[in-house]
């Protein structure tokens, strides 16, 4: 038994608060937004939440109010769903990444419940341009900047959980204003994390890296061909902040390791990531480790490459060109999701 799922994508530039206005106004109808005020706390600590914005990314404060006149709801109400600031413990997700001087590949794992089902391709006036995958409307599960900076995020565990920032606000933060790896670590290493996540990173460099980060300590993995990122952590200092039980996380991370060893190309890794067959493809919807999306993108040339789970239609772009004007012709994307259990 197999169901489809779509995702819309979303192509806009201007201002952050006619962003946030567009994708409010596109959203007005859609279930993800009462799916977000059901989940997320009924009010947040505005003005703590603005302090961390105006350090790291000032301009998401003008798309957040733009997303609320969109929606036609207050700003506080807008914030408390969809800043990414203070928010409930979420169940776990899954997702799996490699990394070459070359390209970056991964494959998202969650449920289409708490799945936005929607691409974005942005281009704000006080930021750079970035194409990525939403989660809570305002933050990124994964993508790519015109910069050449592509980033993904990664589960880990609820120890040392506080209040804080998102994982997927913490990337839309670095997409918006890092341009290089090292800029990337640097605001990873300052940002206030709300929980335990690994966030798979590259750029145009060829400069590659992990980054680890816990609320209380965040370090950094590093070499200099390929890198693998999964839902534990692989530094020593880390590894009692894993959950329980990382068996499946340690034998995804074994298996992209066998791979980069076959010297694949961005294409062949792409097609291996997205085989409903492969070991780092998943059907466990219904516990929340269903593979959703797959996405790649490549150093030298800034293309990017997605589709979604058992899709037909694989989208592919230069994002150097989005940037500068150029519309990509599709709309939407499709997918097939099969459930099976653990």
């Amino acid at each position: 038994m197999s169901e489809s799922y779509e995702v819309d994508i979303f192509q806009c530039r201007g201002s952050s608060f006619d962003i946030g206005y567009s994708i409010g106004k596109q959203l007005k109808n859609n279930n993800i937004v009462n799916v977000y005020k059901e989940k997320m706390k009924p009010t947040i600590d505005i003005a703590n939440m603005e302090s961390i914005f105006t350090t790291f990314a000032p301009h998401l404060i003008e798309e957040l109010k733009g997303i609320s006149e969109g929606l036609d709801i207050s700003y506080k109400e807008a914030a408390a769903i969809f800043s990414g600031y203070d928010i409930p413990k979420i169940d776990t997700m899954g997702c799996s990444a490699t990394i070459t001087n070359e390209y970056y590949v991964r494959n998202y794992d969650f449920t289409p419940l708490l799945y936005d089902h929607l691409f974005q391709l942005v281009d704000p006036e006080k930021s750079f341009a970035s194409a990525g995958y939403s989660q809570q409307v305002l933050g990124r599960i994964d993508g790519a900047n015109s910069e050449g900076l592509v980033i993904g995020l990664h589960f880990v565990s609820y120890t040392e959980y506080q209040i804080g920032i998102s994982a997927w606000t913490a990337i839309r933060m670095v997409l918006d204003t890092c341009s290089s790896t090292s800029q990337a670590v640097n605001m990873l290493k300052e940002i206030p994390h709300a929980a335990c996540y690994n966030f798979s990173i590259g750029d145009k460099s060829g400069d590659i890296a992990v980054v680890e980060a816990s609320p209380n300590k965040v370090v950094m993995r590093e070499h200099n061909s390929y890198l693998t990122c999964v839902n534990h952590f692989q530094n020593q200092d880390l590894h009692q902040k894993n959950r329980q039980h990382i068996e499946f996380s340690e034998k995804r991370n074994m298996h992209m390791q066998e791979l980069n060893k076959q010297g694949f190309s961005e294409k062949q890794m792409f097609e291996q990531f997205k085989d409903s067959h492969s070991p780092l493809f998943f059907k466990n919807y219904d516990d929340f480790f269903g593979t959703l999306h797959t996405f790649s993108y490549s150093f030298h040339d800034s293309k990017v490459t997605t589709c979604l789970a058992q899709g037909d239609n694989v989208v592919s772009f230069y994002l150097k060109n989005w940037a500068n004007g150029e519309a990509i012709p599709e709309s939407i994307m499709s997918g097939k999701i099969e459930r099976e259990s653990i």
